[in-house]
C-alpha cells in the first residue's frame, strides 16, 4: 500500500517505540513524503529528542533507517498540485502532503483531526485506522 507519511507520524515514531514506529517497518507499506520532511524534522530535532527515552545512538540509528525507508518526492514533482491542495487545506503546512497525495492518488497517514474533518478530497488515515486496514493488533 502506498501512503504519504505526515511529519508528525515521523516525530511520534522517533519519540518512542510504539505501534506507529512498528508500522513504519511493515513491508506491505510503501512510505512516501515530500523531500523536505527531513529538513522540517531538523527544525524540531532537539524538541523531539528531548521527548524521547531513546539513547542518542538508538535515536540516530532509527532516523537513519527512516531516511532510507521513506521515499522522498522532489517538490518540483508535486508543484502542479499545490494550487489545488491550497484550495482544500486547513493548514498551509499540509500543502505538500496533500499535493503529493493528489499526485500519487494515495492517502495521507496522519492523526491530524482537523486535516481529516475539514477537507474530503484526500483520504486521511489515522494510525488506528491503518492498523485496521492492515489487520494489525498491538
Amino acid at each position: 500500500m502506498d501512503i504519504i507519511v505526515d511529519a508528525n507520524i515521523l516525530f511520534a515514531a522517533l519519540i518512542r517505540k510504539s505501534v506507529t514506529s512498528e508500522l513504519m517497518f511493515r513491508d506491505d507499506l510503501q512510505l512516501y513524503a515530500p523531500e523536505y520532511i527531513f529538513a522540517e524534522f531538523e527544525k524540531y530535532r532537539n524538541v523531539v529528542k528531548n521527548k524521547t527515552s531513546r539513547s542518542d545512538e538508538d535515536f540516530n540509528q532509527l532516523l537513519s533507517v527512516f531516511e532510507r525507508r521513506i521515499q522522498l518526492v522532489p517538490l518540483e514533482e508535486i508543484a502542479p498540485y499545490l494550487k489545488q491542495a491550497s484550495e482544500i487545506s486547513p493548514d498551509p503546512k499540509d500543502l505538500p502532503y496533500l499535493a503529493l497525495a493528489m499526485k500519487m492518488h494515495a492517502a495521507v497517514w496522519s492523526n491530524d483531526k482537523v486535516l481529516k474533518q475539514e477537507q474530503n478530497t484526500v483520504k486521511i488515515i489515522s494510525t488506528h485506522e491503518l492498523m485496521g486496514i492492515l489487520n494489525v493488533e498491538f
